[in-house]
């Protein structure tokens, strides 16, 4: 097993070599004798900073799977499992979409996701591409606002949050792992997109209480309004504005904490008989304790 990484690191490769998607061409033979590529790389969101750099999206993630697209064929790779994102199909519905749904990605970063998604699928590069759409993704070591959101609570500093009837999908890494080789090793999946989720949907309130009760934590007594989260929201847009800096609340945060973002994965279990096996509960205590 070979990986490309920008910079070295601990892993289950055999071998690791130095490439950066901004950098330029994939080096020469770095994918010989290599038969399928699972290419994970890419800009994601920023965590800091409210611009959205569409060029630095596309050259990242549009211009850089080119270059390993190119590289694959010339190596002469047979299969190409492309990682990208349901950001590429759009945000904050409470509709569960599937792949039937006609993407509008309404961000840079969804939009470079579904430009790269059409290279990898419909540019003709490798006999045989795949494509894996993942919901907001957990487990152990995993990053992001749900690892904020558990060490908020855990500080005492997340507000408990209103019955909140939204519908958010999320799927476990261990599955991601199980459904990339499902796809590589099977031969239907050949031009193929597929939406991962863990096959539940949960609303934020489900979430924090099921947060609470893995820290050991009583349930909350109170509950904050969604209106004064909305008020505290527009006040930390206008402050970001002058502070020129991300508050830990604003417009953006408000929407990932009660907005919805609903998919369904059904596809990938009829046609590949792929089944997830993990949960956002049972998964909380070893994302707890990696913490």
């Amino acid at each position: 097993m070979r990986a490309l990484a920008r910079r070295a690191q601990e892993g289950p490769w055999d071998e690791i070599l130095n490439w950066d998607l901004a950098a330029g061409e994939v080096p020469e033979g770095a994918l010989s004798d290599v038969r399928v590529v699972f290419h994970l790389a890419g800009k994601v969101h920023a965590d800091v900073g409210y611009a959205d750099d569409g060029q630095e999206y596309r050259t990242l993630n549009v211009e850089g799977t080119r270059r390993l697209l190119e590289a694959a064929r010339r190596d002469g790779v047979e299969r190409f499992v492309f990682f990208s994102s349901v950001k590429a199909m759009g945000e904050a519905t409470a509709d569960c979409l599937d792949e039937q749904a006609s993407p509008r990605p309404s961000t840079a970063y969804g939009r470079s996701k579904l430009e790269a998604e059409r290279l990898v699928v419909d540019g003709g590069y490798v006999p045989h591409p795949c494509v894996l759409r993942l919901a907001m993704v957990y487990g152990a070591g995993a990053k992001g606002n749900l690892v904020k959101m558990i060490m908020a609570i855990r500080r005492g500093v997340f507000p408990p949050l209103a019955a909140v009837q939204n519908r958010r999908s999320l799927v476990h890494v261990d599955d991601v792992v199980e459904a990339a080789l499902t796809v590589a090793g099977h031969d239907s999946s050949k031009g193929t997109t597929y939406i991962l989720t863990d096959g539940h949907v949960y609303s934020t309130g489900q979430i924090y209480a099921a947060i609470r009760s893995a820290l050991g934590l009583a349930p909350a007594r109170w509950s904050t309004p969604v209106t004064v989260l909305r008020l505290a929201a527009r006040l930390g847009d206008g402050l970001e504005w002058t502070l020129r800096r991300r508050l830990p609340l604003d417009s953006g945060v408000l929407q990932k904490l009660v907005g919805s973002e609903c998919y369904l994965s059904d596809k990938i279990v009829r046609e590949l008989g792929f089944r997830p096996r993990h949960t956002l509960t049972s998964a909380l205590p070893e994302m707890i304790a990696a913490l």
